[in-house]
């Protein structure tokens, strides 16, 4: 500390004078009574014109490295550590009048005690009570995160809580850190030292106002800024100035928009047009894409059909997949319209989301605001020429594709194929299932037995490849011819015989015999050769009439001409002729 010098009119110097009292040393031995008690008087005075706690103003004396020397007009002066004055005191100067706080007029060792920092709080609680007692606003800077607020510096440190930072939670409070705000005081206590702070209070203020002004202003049509302050998954929310505002997903753009975060963040800047305010409510619509062109205006003149266009693939389904044309435009490619050769399962196997392909348009709708596009007419038709290339009655080779319970697809070439019929698979079996005759990527061949440009059809034969066997054989029979036959099969309205290895005929119930015709149910049995009459043979459908009772009875064809002899289907499926079979055949059939 610095040394001491009373201040007493005895005309001695600082150096001399070191001690609250006179000193009784070689130093002080010629002054007189009467000075000292002058002395001591000017003390006791001196010392009663100060009060501790208070503060007083002083003079810069001198400035050190570590302290500044200052002189509050008391018997001595007094030092204040330089950490106290900003930026260590570096604009201070001798001379200068600054405030200081008077601690203590005398410590333990007789030592004024000074205070740079206990004037400064005492100023600015001072500033702070006068702000908080007339609501006016301080400014601070954010130092530091706290639990459930932030710290703030105001020249003193202050709380601000989470719910006050703004008119929303904040989910990022170090955003903060380190800026600049406009807060008001809404609590303090000076002998706890605590102070608290709003932000939201003048936000609100600020909005109050705003939305008084905004709501003045609010027109259909009428385009005005926002900002955007909140998002979801159907939109976001606008604030127009006090004013929110909903600009759902489908006003934003005339383009395809999957999520609104796609086009705008929080606190982006965006201009949008009033489309409806209900005022009772204080509701807005807005919308960002009405502020410009709907691109379908002129769609029908640049999307005539059979335009050749490239386009970007935005979405894939079941059935085909969307091409964004431009911004707002976009047209679909139905997965029949993908390939020519490929047959495919999915449009997945053909395009991938994000993929420019060219494409044709086939079909514009603008009322509707559908375009149908082809990826294929962009290349040439395998079935332009097909007559040509596959001419009826000509033998084909291709690969079996695919096998279905009515035939089977064979591939000729890249986006032609041809159908088997199981009708015409074989002249003699009955095929139950195409897999009986062909198997899947065998190597067949088949004779083209029709064509079908426009619907791209075209039929293929197999057995037609073979001589027909009902012309082979049927030469060797005639009406009333006697024949051995062998029961196959057993229905209720008949037997089939086999004649030979490729003809079938029907005896039918009316023409069993007398003997048989009594008993229907136990007139044959499976495996039985029995001679009967052929009695009808119908070309056209390739069917036999068989009779018993002609042989029996010595019956000529003249005696059948008015009777109408029932054929029945031969082609009957077995499982319906085992069915009506009677029981006692089972066992014939098993063997």
């Amino acid at each position: 500390m610095a040394k001491r010098a009373t201040k007493a009119q005895s005309g001695e110097t600082e150096e001399d004078l070191l001690d609250d009292e006179p000193r009784e040393d070689a130093d002080y031995a010629d002054i007189s009574e009467e000075d000292r008690n002058l002395m001591r008087e000017y003390y006791e005075r001196d010392v009663k014109s100060f009060k501790e706690g208070e503060i007083i103003v002083g003079k810069v004396l001198r400035i050190g490295k570590e302290s500044v020397l200052v002189d509050v007009g008391f018997k001595s002066e007094g030092e204040v550590n330089i950490n106290e004055f900003p930026d260590r005191g570096r604009s201070l100067k001798v001379g200068d009048e600054i405030e200081i706080f008077l601690e203590k007029t005398e410590d333990k060792e007789g030592q004024i005690v000074l205070s740079k920092d206990k004037a400064n709080k005492i100023k600015i609680w001072d500033k702070i009570a006068k702000a908080y007692e007339k609501r006016e606003t301080l400014e601070g800077v954010i130092v530091s995160r706290a639990k459930g607020g932030l710290t703030v510096d105001i020249g003193l440190r202050a709380f601000l809580p989470g719910s006050q930072i703004d008119l929303r939670p904040v989910r990022n409070m170090d955003r903060l850190l380190g800026k600049k705000l406009e807060m008001k005081v809404i609590k303090m206590n000076k002998k706890r030292g605590n102070i608290v702070l709003s932000r939201r209070i003048i936000l609100e203020e600020e909005r109050t106002q705003a939305k008084v002004d905004t709501l003045a202003n609010l027109e259909e049509g009428k385009v005005m800024e926002g900002i955007v302050k909140n998002i979801t998954e159907y939109g976001v929310f606008v604030d127009l100035g006090g004013v929110d505002g909903l600009l759902h997903i489908t006003d934003m753009s005339w383009g395809r928009v999957s999520h609104p975060s796609e086009m705008f963040a929080i606190g982006d800047k965006v201009n949008v047009m009033i489309l409806k305010y209900d005022k009772e409510k204080e509701r807005v619509s807005l919308g960002l894409k009405q502020i410009s062109e709907d691109p379908w205006n002129r769609a029908d003149a640049k999307y005539s059909p059979g335009t050749k266009l490239r386009g970007k693939v935005v979405s894939i389904t079941d059935y085909g997949a969307f091409l964004e044309l431009e911004q707002g435009i976009e047209g679909l490619v139905h997965i029949s319209e993908m390939s020519w050769s490929k047959h495919l399962k999915h449009p997945s196997k053909m395009v991938a989301i994000g993929d420019t392909v060219e494409a044709v348009v086939l079909s514009l709708d603008k009322e509707k605001r559908r375009i149908s596009l082809g990826m294929k007419q962009t290349e040439s038709n395998p079935w332009e020429n097909i007559e040509a290339k596959y001419p009826v009655s000509s033998v084909v080779e291709g690969k079996v594709r695919n096998l279905t319970d009515f035939g089977a697809f064979i591939e000729l070439e890249d986006g032609v194929d041809g159908l088997i019929h199981i009708s015409d698979m074989s002249w003699s079996k009955k095929v139950k299932h195409p897999s009986e005759v062909l198997k899947k990527r065998e190597s067949v061949k088949a004779m083209v037995l029709s064509v079908d440009r426009e619907g791209e059809k075209l039929s293929l034969g197999l057995k037609q490849l073979e001589e027909d066997p009902w012309e082979k054989s049927i030469s060797k029979y005639s009406l009333g011819q006697d024949v051995d036959t062998k029961i196959d099969k057993i229905t209720s309205f008949g037997v089939f015989g086999q004649l030979d290895e490729y003809l079938e005929g029907l005896i039918h119930v009316s023409q069993y015999g007398k003997d048989r015709s009594a008993n229907p149910e136990k007139a044959f049995n499976v495996g039985d050769t029995v001679k009967c009459r052929i009695i009808k043979i119908d070309n056209e459908k390739r069917k036999i009439g068989l009779s018993v009772k002609a042989i029996e009875e010595g019956l000529s064809l003249e005696d059948f001409k008015e009777t109408e002899i029932a054929l029945i289907d031969q082609e009957q499926p077995s499982e319906e002729i085992e069915e009506k079979a009677p029981r006692r055949t089972k066992k014939a059939k098993d063997e």
